[in-house]
């Protein structure tokens, strides 16, 4: 018999037990939201330098904003990023 407690638990519930799910949450939707705008920045053909040029920052700024590991993404540099791109932020909240 395996006395393992999470056999058979959601990944919800295993991370609500150890109090990390909203932090996950909040990684995950700064993951997609960096790698979404990677992904259309590819599209444009638009480099980071120009990227940056456009959002009136540095290219280190730009490279934060893109980093899908950055856990410092802000809505306002989000916003602004996705408007350069031609794209509008949207946050929405949804019911468990």
């Amino acid at each position: 018999m395996n006395n393992n407690p999470y056999i058979g638990s959601s990944l919800d519930d295993f991370l609500d037990e150890e109090g990390i799910r909203e932090e996950v949450d909040v990684m995950a939707a700064r993951r997609e939201i960096a790698l979404m705008m990677g992904q259309v920045l590819a599209k444009k053909k638009m480099s980071k330098t120009e990227f940056a040029r456009r959002m009136g920052t540095s290219r280190a700024s730009v490279n934060r904003v893109l980093d899908p590991n950055n856990p410092s993404l802000t809505f306002k540099s989000a916003a602004k990023a996705s408007h350069v791109l031609g794209l509008k932020l949207k946050v929405e909240l949804i019911e468990k």
